[in-house]
């Protein structure tokens, strides 16, 4: 049995990272283009809105200014994620993919750490106190809630360990 994922996994995998952070980093050069100049434009009166945002922080703005630090962890954390994932050692193929979204999250944030100092953030509940946030937070979000749904489910049953 191989320790690693066949290739043709690790073709899909890769696709699917390249259209997330191709989804993630479009809608970013849109905001930039579009919506930095009038800086926010309502979608839903009173609920939701699209606000252009510079988050030099991670979630919140907690860290705020840190953004080396932010960088390398959020690297650091991706190489593991992937490794994982392509080493054959996840059990369920939707923790699997749960991986991969924050995966995807977390390249699509660090790729604007890198190349602008910030992260842009664009979508904005107006009807509660929330964070600004971006199609890369959500990909975080989703991948983390379906690991846990998953992890709950499978009672921590998730990895294999040789």
């Amino acid at each position: 049995m191989s320790k690693f994922k066949n290739i043709y996994s690790c073709i899909s995998y890769s696709f699917l990272i390249a259209a997330g952070l191709l989804l993630d980093q479009i809608t970013k050069c849109w905001v930039v283009s579009d919506l930095k100049p009038m800086r926010t434009f309502v979608l839903i009166k009173n609920i939701l809105s699209l606000t252009y945002r510079e988050n030099t922080g991670a979630a919140f703005s907690i860290l705020k200014g840190h953004t080396e630090f932010l960088t390398i962890i959020t690297l650091l954390v991706t190489i593991v994620l992937l490794f994982v994932v392509i080493s054959d050692k996840v059990k369920n193929v939707i923790a699997e993919y749960s991986l991969l979204f924050i995966a995807i999250g977390g390249l699509g944030n660090c790729i604007d750490r890198i190349f602008s100092g910030y992260v842009v953030d664009m979508f904005e509940f107006t009807f509660i106190d929330f964070a600004v946030f971006n199609v890369a937070d959500i990909f975080v979000t989703c991948g983390s809630f379906l690991f846990i749904c998953i992890f709950i489910f499978t009672k921590g049953n998730i990895f294999k360990w040789n």
